[in-house]
């Protein structure tokens, strides 16, 4: 069995953003050990070179000094010693997201990828962890959160906890601080809710709505629940949303508006989206972080690690979140149907769903996805948003053709007892040879069109099957997200200039230039910062306002500063498309309906 590798970490200075972080190996390799910071962290696809928070390094050998080199930008390696060999890093922390490391003196976070060293050849070696309480009196009341194992350390209190290996330790995010905790038990899992920042939340109701989402889940994979325990990681601020994955523990990042108030009994729409957030983060338990692509078994955290199958590990996930709500009655039939709308919605907005293909996409996630720029809507699609869109046809596909003797649930079970369960990464074609065998159906030309093709999905035609009607509208403004019906006929001949754009003052600033659009055939450009439509400032209305009562074919001029030049460019507007979603119950396919939208059980 290696020897123990021992790390610690310390909030050092909270007012400067620094932890100092030590790694110590008790039989370091005769020839000078190497060590090694990940360049990315598993569950966000890009290259984020955490070795560039080191500010400083340092070794030695009990009181030795030991020099150490850098050998490319994130390894070094230090001098051959005799004895135990110690590696001291200063780390800057000021990435307040789910990915990253934050500290100030109100609270610390971090993800071990951000911090933590590896020592390389020692990779499954068993690692203990102390967490060190920051100095001095203001700290005195903080706590510590985190799933990671305890060998020492009091519940939620500074000191020694463990990890099997490296993938374990740097797979347990940590909090320290004055948290708000509830806890509840769902299936006989004990599960923590951790909350930081300021807040008002209803921590009763969240314990009650949680319980049943995460009891929903770990029946939906058959029980016992992998994991002995389960942290919420909740992130309250102004304005935020995101989400990282954990073997037991998410880190969620969400405005402290999203989270349930006291005295509110509805699901409101922001609260809504936090449930389908915690959803999402949850089904990856199973999904990614046990059933995970041969590509991640193991990870190499050095460099890029590509698959086709992220709209399987990112899009199903994304399917089954407010599925999932839906059929544990956390939100109604028509909420959910609002946001499937919503989501196709988004879907066909986007450009660049006749450019790539979703399996193209997965693999250029490291390129594209997590490096969009001003033309990404023109160029590419999202693996999450067609993803699930595509396992909703084949869901639908499967329960039509089986006559609702099989789903998609039953490849996730599959997929479970295959490859979760027995650590057996999903080889690239994987999933669609296991789907074919669950099921008994030839499915190959369906993959060939949804995966490897850019053809549109037979969404209207599927969804019919199962009682639900999809019709498509023009968008009443560029706020109308889709989901519900047009509130006024009006929207028919509403004049869209083809942009994105974001309000700065009185004036507006294009951040997208959409394919086909009037305005990319004017020649205005991303980063055009428009003051005036036909000779007038839009001001805070905003150019929805400026362009309420204009129509198809009709000509506008805009004045728009590029750097410090201005510009005059002659827009003949366009039609608005229909490519808003609404989607409503149907008498016909009432029972295929309730049963995919019911407990979604098999016959």
């Amino acid at each position: 069995m290696s020897a123990l590798i021992r790390y610690a970490i310390v909030p050092e200075r909270p007012e400067a953003h620094l932890y100092r972080v030590t790694c110590t190996v008790t039989d370091p390799d005769p020839s000078g050990q190497q060590f090694a910071l990940p360049a990315w962290i598993p569950g966000s696809y890009m290259i984020r070179e955490f070795a560039r928070h080191v500010v400083s390094i340092r070794a030695a050998s009990g009181r030795r000094p030991v020099t150490i080199e850098k050998l490319d930008k994130h390894t070094w390696r230090a001098r051959p010693a005799a004895g135990p060999l110690t590696v001291t890093c200063e780390v800057y922390a000021w990435d307040l997201s789910v990915r990253g490391a934050h500290l100030d003196t109100r609270h610390a976070f971090f993800n071990g990828a951000c911090v933590f060293l590896r020592v390389l050849g020692r990779e499954h070696a068993p690692c203990e962890l102390e967490i060190v309480r920051p100095r001095g009196a203001r700290y005195r009341n903080w706590r510590v959160a985190t799933a990671m194992s305890r060998k020492r350390a009091k519940p939620y209190g500074f000191g020694a906890y463990v990890a099997g290996d490296y993938d374990e330790l740097i797979d347990h995010p940590v909090e320290m601080g004055e948290f708000t905790l509830a806890s509840f038990r769902a299936c006989g899992v004990p599960h923590d809710i951790v909350i930081t920042g300021r807040h008002a939340a209803d921590t009763r109701r969240l314990q009650r709505d949680l319980k049943r989402l995460c009891e929903h889940h770990i029946r939906f994979f058959v029980e016992p629940a992998p994991m002995k325990r389960y942290v919420f990681l909740v992130t309250a601020i102004g304005e935020g949303y995101g989400g990282l994955e954990h073997r037991a523990s998410t880190a969620l990042l969400c405005s402290r508006d999203d989270l349930p108030r006291e005295g509110e009994i509805e699901v409101t729409e922001r609260y809504r989206g936090f449930l389908g957030l915690v959803s999402h983060e949850y089904f990856h338990t199973w999904n990614v972080k046990r059933i995970k692509p041969a590509a991640f078994t193991p990870y190499d955290l050095h460099r890029e690690n590509y698959t086709t199958l992220l709209w399987a590990f990112e899009g199903i996930t994304s399917y089954y979140d407010d599925l999932a709500l839906v059929r544990c009655r956390l939100i109604g039939k028509k909420d959910y149907l609002e946001l499937l709308g919503r989501s196709i919605t988004a879907h066909l907005r986007t450009p660049g769903r006749t450019k790539q293909s979703v399996a193209e996409s997965s693999f250029d996630a490291w390129i594209k996805y997590y490096r969009q720029d001003e033309n990404s809507p023109n160029a590419i699609v999202s693996y999450y948003a067609k993803g699930s869109l595509v396992a909703l046809c084949l869901d639908l596909l499967i329960r039509d053709k089986t006559r609702a003797k099989k789903s998609l649930d039953d490849l996730m079970r599959a997929l479970w007892r295959r490859h979760g369960l027995a650590g057996v990464g999903v080889e690239e074609d994987g999933i669609e040879r296991l789907v074919e065998e669950v099921t008994g159906l030839r499915l190959s030309r369906y993959f060939d069109d949804w995966l490897r093709s850019t053809r549109e999905l037979p969404l209207k035609a599927l969804l019919a099957t199962h009682g639900v009607e999809m019709d498509l509208r023009p968008p009443e403004s560029a706020q109308d997200k889709g989901g519900r019906p047009a509130r006024s006929k009006s929207a028919a001949g509403l004049a869209m200039l083809g942009i994105r754009a974001r309000a700065q003052g009185d004036d507006t600033t294009v951040t997208h230039v959409l394919e086909g659009g009037a305005a990319q055939e004017a020649g205005v450009a991303a980063g055009d910062l428009i003051v005036a439509v036909d000779g007038l400032r839009p001001g805070q209305a905003g150019l929805d306002a400026a362009l309420a009562k204009r129509r198809a074919g009709e000509g506008v001029r805009i004045h728009a500063f590029r750097r410090d030049e201005l510009m005059s460019f002659d827009v003949q507007l366009k039609s608005a498309a229909a490519d808003t979603c609404v989607l409503s119950e149907s008498a016909d396919g009432k029972r295929l309906r309730e049963r995919w939208l019911g407990h979604g059980e098999s016959a």
